[in-house]
């Protein structure tokens, strides 16, 4: 673990030990299996956003995503009685194809993926409310799938499967950026795009990768979201999940100029904000807080890693002039 990891730990547990002595209705099993399940709802796109920072890029289209993928994921299986493991692979393909016209427009046209992305933003919520017009895409009552619901809502000995699905996607992500070329890259081109690309380094092809694995990992946490809520309002259904993608990403350590980051600090920045989130529905304060809480945690984040960043600048110029003194007194 890092040392930013460490810190994250430290105030993850320090909050909740504050939230359970605040309200004790915080450590109830039910609570905890509830929290349990939206961590895992929410850190799967998390993850996903985390991709794509650490390439000094942005997503902001994936609460329109989930909420097209939901709505399609939904109307196959209630509306045109598609088997289920058929339906999954048109949205997992469709996804796919979002991540690769997203690389595409901003590596073959070199526009920027903060347009790009909030283009995606409209069209797919557009799209998605057109498709429904502007109803609700749902199961009708009695609808039952139990293979489909217990893989994917599940719970095994208590645990909800969500948490299980995050867990292993944040093992394979934190192999994929800490333990291969591909993860060497990604950062390398977050660091300095231009410096890769001399180093022999396909940025295109690494960016590319970078938006297809998001909206691939996006593709997935419709479906759970989907079969959570099991009626989907393209109007509301994942509005502002990209800020918490992002907010959670920031906590996490990854810097928004791209090149930095940890798996294991989005993991504990979700496990942070969902129980920031529980604290906020505790206390019966109203929900709309919530985008206070999210906007103010990416504050601080970006904040905190412009002075850390400050300081290891100042630290690293302290420690040059040092050896260069020294080596002049030589």
């Amino acid at each position: 673990m890092q040392k930013k990891d460490i810190g994250l730990a430290t105030l993850v547990v320090s909050v909740g030990a504050i939230v359970a002595m605040v309200n004790p209705r915080f450590l109830s099993p039910i609570n905890l299996a509830n929290t349990a399940n939206l961590i895992g709802l929410f850190g799967l796109f998390s993850i996903a956003e985390a991709f794509v920072i650490v390439t000094a890029g942005i997503e902001l289209s994936i609460g329109s995503v989930i909420a097209l993928l939901g709505v399609i994921f939904v109307d196959l299986i209630a509306s045109f009685n598609v088997p289920w493991p058929m339906a999954l692979a048109v949205v997992m393909v469709l996804s796919i194809f979002i991540g690769l016209l997203h690389g595409w427009l901003i590596t073959r046209l070199k526009l920027q993926p903060f347009v790009v992305t909030l283009c995606g933003l409209l069209i797919y919520r557009g799209v998605a409310r057109f498709y429904t017009k502007d109803g609700t895409a749902g199961f009708t009552f009695g609808s039952d799938f139990p293979m489909l619901e217990f893989l994917v809502s599940g719970r095994t000995a208590g645990v909800p499967h969500s948490v299980v699905a995050f867990g292993l996607v944040a093992i394979v992500a934190w192999f994929l950026l800490h333990r291969t070329v591909f993860g060497r890259h990604l950062f390398a081109v977050g660091k300095n795009v231009e410096a890769a690309r001399y180093s022999g380094i396909d940025t295109d092809r690494v960016i590319i990768q970078a938006y297809v694995l998001c909206a691939f990992l996006t593709g997935i946490s419709a479906v759970f979201f989907a079969m959570y809520t099991r009626s989907v309002q393209p109007s509301s259904h994942g509005n502002f999940y990209e800020l918490y993608g992002i907010a959670a990403a920031v906590l996490g350590g990854f810097s928004l100029r791209g090149g930095e980051g940890s798996i294991v600090g989005v993991v504990l920045g979700v496990i942070l904000l969902q129980i920031l989130q529980n604290l906020v529905n505790l206390l019966g304060i109203p929900s709309s807080l919530n985008f206070a809480v999210m906007g103010s945690v990416i504050l601080a984040g970006v904040i905190a890693d412009t002075q850390f960043s400050r300081y290891r600048e100042v630290r690293r110029q302290q420690m040059a002039m040092a050896a260069l003194q020294d080596s002049e007194q030589r």
